[in-house]
């Protein structure tokens, strides 16, 4: 989140993904962070030990979400 955070002051819209699992911190730290309205995607946990055509089919589910989280205002 904190990455996201950086590229959105610079200007450059962001959306952080991260493992379902972890949702709730992803909410802790944008709040912490002091971006209320910083964007996430989450995807099905886990996902450290996906094989590469599991991580592309978690992708391919993702993408819309991610785009929406890119364009909207």
């Amino acid at each position: 989140m904190h990455d996201n955070v950086w590229f959105e002051i610079q200007g450059i819209p962001a959306v952080a993904i991260a493992s379902s699992e972890f949702g709730e911190a992803a909410e802790h730290q944008r709040r912490a962070l002091g971006m209320n309205n910083a964007r996430y995607v989450l995807v099905p946990h886990p996902i450290q030990d996906a094989s590469d055509d599991e991580m592309r089919i978690k992708a391919a589910q993702a993408f819309e979400q991610i785009i929406a989280a890119l364009t909207e205002n």
